[in-house]
């Protein structure tokens, strides 16, 4: 998949676990687990803007678009 979710890094980077941003995002565990994983096929503005919000970054530090043709990132 082109889309790649780094909101594992971001969460290390910003020293929070999932159980703790799942209460500030109020998302289930298993829904940020999606997220994290990449299995996600989706992702609301609103949830994007809660997450990019508790964690004090833009929505490119959480995705980010990797060409399947190079695979080299289009940052």
């Amino acid at each position: 998949m082109p889309i790649i979710v780094n909101l594992d890094v971001m969460m290390a980077k910003r020293k929070m676990s999932l159980n703790e941003l799942s209460e500030r995002v109020d998302l289930t565990l298993s829904n940020l687990s999606i997220l994290k994983t990449g299995k996600a096929k989706a992702i609301r503005f609103s949830t994007l803007e809660a997450i990019c919000k508790a964690l004090d970054c833009q929505p490119g530090d959480i995705l980010e678009y990797v060409s399947e043709e190079t695979g080299t990132s289009k940052r």
